[in-house]
């Protein structure tokens, strides 16, 4: 029952799902327990709904078996929390180019669950398109933080968009928990320091300094994400380098970090910056790593102005 409330959140605010509608709550044995509650939820809406089971992926962005795959791009909404993340994924494209409304919660807990969808949605997107509204015309954002930050990214013609969590048209699709604005640059320069939470580590006991050069990362201070780039290069090359997002929290309920990214990405007044993949964000880099990395303290200027930032 403590994952009622969360569960009630996704399916009836943040989803709409209604009573003509199909529903395919999509999971592996891992992340069961959510699954299951999700499934309990929708199935007191409509009578077509399905819990899909599978053996946990071998990565971010791997393919999920082939039935699973056909049960997304048949049904009007999909719910996928699941230990390795099928935001990526082609099934999850072509489920959503086909008019499936989609909400994908990678690498989902139950505290995470708990604590980014016992939350106020509506608000979350009215922040998302405040936000915007600062931000989306820019020709240049610049970060700072007191940890040495100072690193400035240029949108070009890539455009700004929202992670609100409200999925209600055909083709709708956003992370849960939600709450973010971002962009994939067309390029960066500069230096951003991550002190909040970065993978493989969670939350971080000592800050990692990352320099950014023409939109590609050449330097990281950390051996452990080092590592992971240079296998995610051995792959697909100079990519795994890129400068793939900025992005900036809205999510108002979210007032500590806990070492989630997924959540941590969201919290309000936070930014984070990613490096690798930005092909499904507007971005033309398809690389087998997307590592995010949350700032606690930024100070974000579009156009030379300062942006008043989220507050819990």
């Amino acid at each position: 029952m403590a994952l009622r409330p969360a569960a009630e959140t996704a399916i009836r605010q943040c989803m709409a799902l209604q009573p003509d509608e199909s529903c395919a709550i999509v999971t592996d044995d891992r992340r069961r327990a959510i699954g299951e509650a999700l499934y309990e939820v929708a199935r007191e809406i409509t009578d077509d709904a399905v819990l899909l089971t599978y053996p946990p992926g071998p990565q971010h962005g791997a393919e999920p078996p082939a039935p699973v795959a056909a049960a997304m791009g048949g049904a009007d909404v999909v719910l996928a929390p699941t230990s390795k993340s099928l935001s990526h994924t082609r099934a999850r494209g072509a489920a959503t180019d086909a008019g499936t409304r989609a909400a994908t919660l990678p690498g989902i807990t139950e505290e995470v669950f708990r604590t980014g969808l016992e939350a106020d949605y509506e608000r979350i997107r009215e922040e998302c398109n405040r936000m915007l509204e600062r931000v989306a015309d820019a020709t240049e954002i610049r970060v700072t933080s007191p940890q040495g930050t100072d690193i400035t990214v240029e949108p070009g013609e890539r455009e700004w968009l929202a992670d609100t969590g409200i999925v209600h048209e055909p083709g709708d699709f956003s992370n849960l928990p939600a709450g973010e604005v971002f962009v994939s640059p067309e390029t960066a320069e500069g230096i951003y320091v991550v002190d909040g939470t970065m993978h493989p580590h969670g939350l971080l006991d000592d800050e990692i300094e990352i320099e950014v050069e023409e939109g590609y990362v050449t330097s990281v201070s950390d051996p452990e994400v080092r590592a992971e780039l240079k296998e995610a290069a051995e792959e697909v090359g100079k990519g795994a380098y890129n400068l793939a997002e900025l992005g900036i929290g809205t999510n108002l309920a979210v007032t500590e970090l806990v070492g989630s990214v997924l959540l941590d990405e969201k919290a309000a007044g936070t930014v984070h910056i990613a490096i690798g993949d930005d092909a499904g964000i507007g971005g033309d880099t398809d690389a087998p790593i997307h590592s995010d990395g949350i700032l606690r303290e930024p100070t974000v200027y579009a156009d030379g102005v300062e942006v008043d930032l989220p507050r819990p």
